[in-house]
């Protein structure tokens, strides 16, 4: 017999049901959000893998297509590779738990969440991240939980708690909050420059609501939880910490990381185990972990020394932002470039600008979500960080930061109205230590304004750090790769002068109280605000003309119902048009047509035929036409094209005319006078009209 629990959430039921299905994992929740179904699921290794550091978590996020009526594409007819939006979430729910598992535990961990059935009223991401969450609990799994996940929007000034999937399309604010019993433990956030004071105050509308979830998944456990199992600690003895003490001490460890060059650093640390390995070369037991030794000793000496000190590995001030650099145009033929540095971080990102028909498709369970204009896609290559390894195209690490970079840089994307292109901007990572993603933000900015396009404003993003201990705090503005692998946070925020566009907190303790995420949002405000003015001092206004290898885009508007002559039966016109001038077109629903070309004469030709075709033929108007047909009566003449008129034999000279070849013959381009359009729409035309004019 199942169990069944319920609570109102933000105005729709969600229901829970407790050993009804997938029985076999060690914890399983049926999540019921509305008419939105996910089952999610906890399993966990019998036994510790063998040969890591880390602790093995797994999350997926399984799009079913059947969730909303549709048969997959492809092939198969079968779901197939996680999908960008399904990588985000699984990330999403990832980041909030894995803190909450025991540091030194190894068992492999998968959190599965499959959607079944998707309620527009009701986002499947909320039942996910809150069946994972309640699955991990109830099982036999180490796991410090509970934490809950609540998504807020804006719209009009209000604030929307778990926003259907139609109000976040209109929302200027779409933030996810995630916490524990006492404090924020994770933020995703993309916003319309959305100012620090309200950023604030829908994070905490979030806390108070994951509060009351808390409460409610406390009744599940207490009623359906399980014992949690104990496991093999592969935590390092202390009798080993002192004995590195000892061989190597406080002072000479603060020297080995004191350094603002990445490779000394790693190569000071190198040498600081080689010397611990020989000095322990009969001590197998020791030497298993002793990797995890000297980067506990590591991270010890690099937080004290921050937050005792006030002093940073590389020696700058807690608020000082590493040495930038940017310069702009540094890429050939492409449509836009713009290269990055900050301290030991540099981005390349490139510019391309496209039709509107090479916007990305999008097939997911959000019908509201079908094309993405905008796109940002983020490559780290091995070299970047001086490793070598094959390249086997984008990983979650990818996506989600270029997912982050184009969630930041989206509010300032100018309309299709203002700007009628699809645009790529790709950020390559040439060098990394540390906030790659947030550089990357800035390098777009600055490659965008290259290209022409005309952002609403510039965007700037900055990482934050913090270390703190015993309720004593320094929050690190920039952080470098070691302080965030050291540190208890990595706080990235980007935004124009105005308002914050995005932000991604992600934290390695039990949560942050409300005192230092305000100091966090604050001192990333001051900083970004620094790293704004160095884009300026490059870069300040966008591009006066467009790159010659760009496309050059024109837009205009026909009647709805001149549409298909444009078109053509089965393309035909519309076909000739392009195989004519070389261009690419799109016809839009609503009438506007886009011409797209590098050569702007060749557009220009494209839009003098769009609008022949479309042009409405007027009594008294001229037109210089092309004979098509010779009859006994007359001759046919197109005036535009599809469009002909008669002229009839009369009217084809000042003197008598016996027959129309004796005048004109096919082929012939002769200027005619629009004399009539008869009841029936036929056009009468004159020749014998304007050599008249011409005589007077």
């Amino acid at each position: 017999m199942y169990k069944s629990y319920s609570m109102e959430l933000a105005g729709r039921t969600l229901t829970v049901d407790i050993n009804r299905v997938a029985k076999q994992a060690n914890g399983a929740a049926l999540m019921h959000y509305g008419d939105t179904t996910v089952l999610s699921t906890a399993t966990a290794s019998k036994e510790p893998r063998e040969g890591i550091d880390f602790f093995p978590l797994s999350v997926e996020y399984e799009e079913k297509m059947y969730a909303v009526g549709k048969i997959p594409g492809g092939f198969n007819k079968r779901e197939g590779k996680a999908s960008e939006h399904a990588i985000l979430t699984s990330r999403v729910i990832d980041r909030p738990m894995r803190p909450l598992f025991p540091k030194d535990y190894r068992n492999d961990v998968t959190l599965v969440n499959m959607v079944m059935s998707v309620d527009p009223e009701c986002n499947p991401e909320i039942p996910a991240m809150l069946g994972s969450a309640i699955a991990t609990c109830i099982s036999d799994i180490p796991f410090d939980g509970p934490c809950a996940t609540t998504q807020v929007g804006l719209i009009n000034g209000e604030y929307i708690i778990n926003p259907t999937m139609a109000q976040k399309d209109v929302s200027d604010l779409q933030l996810t909050v995630a916490s524990t019993r006492e404090k924020v433990i994770m933020i995703e956030a993309g916003a319309k420059e959305v100012p620090e004071d309200k950023m604030i105050e829908a994070i905490y509308k979030a806390h108070e609501v994951n509060q009351e979830i808390i409460k409610f998944i406390d009744k599940i456990v207490e009623e359906c939880g399980k014992p949690k199992h104990s496991y093999e600690s592969c935590a390092v003895p202390e009798e080993l910490f002192a004995a590195i003490k000892e061989i190597v001490p406080p002072a000479e460890m603060e020297v080995a990381v004191f350094s603002d060059d990445k490779q000394t650093r790693e190569e000071n640390i190198r040498q600081v185990t080689e010397k611990l390995k020989e000095a322990f070369a009969d001590k197998e037991e020791w030497l298993a972990v002793l990797g995890e030794a000297v980067y506990q000793y590591q991270k010890k000496t690099v937080r004290k020394m921050i937050l005792k000190d006030h002093k940073r590995p590389d020696g700058r001030a807690i608020n000082q932002i590493r040495p930038l650099a940017a310069e702009v145009d540094i890429i050939p033929r492409v449509h836009g470039s713009a290269m990055f540095t900050r301290g030991q971080t540099q981005i390349c990102d490139v510019v391309t600008l496209a039709p509107l028909s090479e916007a990305q498709k999008v097939d997911g369970l959000d019908d509201n979500v079908t094309t993405k204009r905008y796109i940002h896609q983020y490559n780290f290559p091995s070299y970047s960080v001086g490793e070598t390894k094959g390249s086997r195209g984008p990983g979650r690490r990818e996506i989600g930061h270029g997912a982050l970079a184009e969630r930041a840089l989206l509010p300032v994307i100018p309309s299709v109205d203002e700007f009628p292109y699809a645009i790529r901007v790709v950020s390559e990572i040439l060098e990394s230590n540390g906030s790659s993603s947030q550089a990357s933000v800035c390098g777009s900015t600055m490659s965008l304004l290259n290209a022409g396009v005309p952002l609403k404003a510039p965007v700037a993003g900055i990482a934050m750090g913090l270390i703190e201990d015993g309720g004593n705090f320094s929050i690190l503005s920039d952080i470098q790769g070691m302080e965030d692998a050291l540190g208890d946070m990595d706080f990235k925020v980007a935004g124009t002068a105005k308002g914050i566009t995005a932000i991604q907190m992600d934290i390695k303790v039990h949560g942050l109280s409300r005192d230092i995420l305000l100091a966090a949002l604050k001192q990333a405000h001051e900083g970004r605000l620094f790293i704004l003015g160095k884009i300026a001092e490059c870069i300040d206004k966008l591009a006066e003309h467009l790159s010659a290898y760009a496309p050059k885009i024109i837009t205009i508007t026909i009647p709805v119902e001149k549409i298909r002559d444009v078109i053509g039966s089965g393309g035909k016109t519309i076909n000739k048009i392009i195989a004519e001038t070389g261009v690419k077109m799109d016809v839009e629903e609503d009438g506007r047509i886009y011409i797209a070309s590098p050569d702007e004469g060749a557009a220009n030709k494209a839009r003098k035929i769009v609008e022949s075709l479309t042009k409405e033929v007027q009594v008294g108007e001229t037109y210089l036409g092309k004979v098509t047909k010779l009859m006994k009566f007359g001759a046919f003449v197109e005036i535009l094209p599809g469009k002909e008129g008669l002229v009839h034999v009369s009217q084809l000279a000042l003197h008598r005319v016996e027959k129309p070849e004796d005048v004109v013959k096919e082929g012939d381009e002769i200027m005619v006078k629009v004399t009539e359009i008869d009841d029936k729409g036929r056009i009468n035309l004159s020749r014998k009209a304007l050599l008249l004019e011409k005589k007077q």
